[in-house]
């Protein structure tokens, strides 16, 4: 929950509810910890929510918590992008600036100096979760939802071997060709082809050098977003063709909404566990 800069990384603690013999902890991050971190180290889950999201969305919404006990797994949910900022103009438009960072280190101005989201997720959350919780450094799997969901997979494809595994909801698949992503894209990181490709998960795997990851995409055939052009995951999914394995499920009747979250998020937490406990 970055309410203030995205540099600002020292734990308040903010709330504590037991939930599932669990404790959902917010410390400025919001943190849930398995009643497994209570005697011993646990793996860590992040997770990415979409646009116009803060982390609360999956907290209160997703119903996580118990396949999260179930299986020992400290579940880390971020905000979508720094907050009280005060830069000119950051909250005129819905899907960009508050509520929309893109999870990109942007190099426009007046952007670049908080939104720098790709490197909070990939480098600063993690050092601040490792040096004051039980988690298992080398031990942590990634997942989210719509624009999460493509930034889940960016980190996994972009740090080979960080990660244990990478699920993914109806992420947004191909930014370059999509409105939402020329629209972001163009005002974080400017013209240059080669930067907006770099947080293109359709360009990115083309590229990827190891063979070991295995993605899976969850995807709601009712899907507003689809249908309209914004998601793309076929191009993703011809472009891995020859690199990786992709599972992708088309799930009859389901959208975008939370309700397409938690009917499915107990049997991602679990495939992530086989991977992180394994």
């Amino acid at each position: 929950m970055l309410r203030i800069s995205w540099r600002r990384m020292a734990l308040k603690q903010i709330s504590s509810d037991k939930c599932f013999g669990g404790l959902q902890k917010v410390f400025g991050h919001d943190i849930y910890l398995p009643p497994k971190a209570e005697t011993g180290k646990c793996p860590a889950l992040y997770w990415l929510s979409g646009l116009t999201c803060t982390e609360q969305n999956f907290i209160s919404k997703s119903g996580y918590h118990q396949a999260a006990s179930e299986h020992g797994l400290v579940i880390i949910a971020s905000d979508t992008s720094p907050c009280g900022c005060n830069i000119k103009g950051e909250d005129e438009s819905w899907d960009f600036d508050t509520g929309a960072g893109f999870y990109v280190d942007a190099t426009e101005d007046p952007w670049e100096t908080n939104y720098r989201m790709y490197s909070y997720v990939t480098e600063e959350l993690p050092q601040l979760i490792n040096a004051n919780f039980p988690v298992h450094p080398q031990r942590m799997s990634i997942f989210g939802h719509s624009l999460g969901g493509h930034e889940a997979v960016i980190c996994a494809l972009k740090n080979p071997g960080k990660y244990k595994s990478v699920l993914a909801f109806a992420p947004i698949c191909n930014p370059v060709l999509c409105a939402w992503g020329k629209k972001a894209f163009s005002g974080y990181l400017g013209t240059d082809q080669n930067k907006l490709k770099a947080y293109d998960a359709t360009h990115l795997v083309k590229a990827y050098p190891d063979s070991q990851l295995d993605i899976l995409i969850d995807q709601g055939k009712e899907d507003q977003f689809l249908s309209d052009g914004q998601l793309l995951p076929g191009n993703f999914i011809a472009a891995c063709t020859e690199k990786l394995p992709v599972v992708f499920r088309l799930q009859e009747g389901y959208d975008h909404s939370n309700y397409f979250i938690e009917t499915f998020i107990a049997d991602h937490i679990r495939r992530h566990a086989k991977y992180l406990n394994s």
